[in-house]
């Protein structure tokens, strides 16, 4: 017997720009929202019967109905406003799953002062939510970061790892650490100020980074993890990773010059990858 095991659809990439106008000047989110849908379709699958499908179209199109009448302050919680819009009008969905990703914007800054109404890309950190809900359920949310490229010149060391006949990485107790972080928490309490707990768990991290005094990478990364939940109480656990892009010394002593760790290769790949979940016991 063969039968349909799970499914689910939706609307992927569909892509918001909002700007919010004030008297001292204005704000700009852009934002990419996927919608996914669980639920009663069973029959579209078996009978090619749609009356139970609510078209991917009008699901973009209910992405900026909803942006528009949003009084939201965070992509948490117009997630949240989404998916509400979604369950309270089709009783046939069992769920809904909404992911939401934004590009750094930063006001314009002209002779000191930040523009009112110009902005710039900021670096290429894009920061995350994916917000869930089944039908007279509780929300689940959780939020995060990607591509946030950080480099330490000093204080990071590698050192004491296994050696065998394939080995040819030298040890050193002065390289550059290089990384862009992905990460993803998980929070307890589905409400709260999203923006402000999100600020308070990147600067842990960034702090951590910054002043720790790495001997691997899997140690700056569990410390970032432990940081990160040490400021957050509601934040159970917390998923990094952390690409370890590789600085290479050049080697200039056949051109009869001495490269006191001052002179690298930046390389994208291969690219190491290190990963931890860290999370509260007990």
């Amino acid at each position: 017997m063969i039968e349909l095991a799970e499914n689910r659809y939706g609307k992927s990439r569909v892509r918001l720009m909002k700007v919010l106008r004030g008297p001292e000047g204005n704000d700009l989110r852009e934002w990419m929202v996927q919608v996914l849908l669980t639920g009663d379709f069973e029959s579209a699958h078996y009978e090619g019967d749609n009356s139970k499908i609510l078209p991917t179209d009008t699901m973009k199109n209910t992405v900026y109905y909803v942006a528009r009448r949003s009084q939201a302050n965070s992509m948490e919680e117009y997630a949240k406003e989404l998916i509400e819009f979604l369950l309270m009008r089709n009783p046939q969905i069992s769920s809904a799953w909404v992911w939401v990703e934004a590009p750094m914007w930063k006001r314009l800054t002209v002779n000191g002062q930040a523009h009112p109404t110009s902005f710039m890309r900021g670096s290429g950190e894009v920061q995350t939510t994916t917000v869930s809900r089944k039908q007279n359920g509780e929300f689940q949310v959780s939020s995060g970061l990607k591509n946030l490229v950080l480099m330490k010149t000093a204080d990071s060391a590698f050192e004491g790892y296994i050696h065998d006949e394939l080995t040819t990485l030298k040890e050193t107790s002065d390289r550059l650490f290089c990384t862009a972080l992905t990460a993803e928490w998980r929070y307890t309490m589905a409400s709260g100020d999203f923006n402000a707990r999100r600020n308070a768990i990147r600067e842990a991290m960034l702090s951590t980074f910054a002043h720790h005094k790495s001997k691997s990478v899997q140690e700056t990364e569990y410390a970032m993890g432990k940081a990160a939940l040490e400021i957050a109480s509601d934040v159970d656990q917390i998923d990094l990773a952390m690409p370890n892009k590789h600085c290479l010394l050049v080697d200039l002593a056949r051109f009869g010059e001495e490269n006191p760790n001052e002179i690298f290769v930046p390389t994208d790949e291969p690219a190491g990858q290190i990963e931890v979940r860290v999370r509260r016991t007990g």
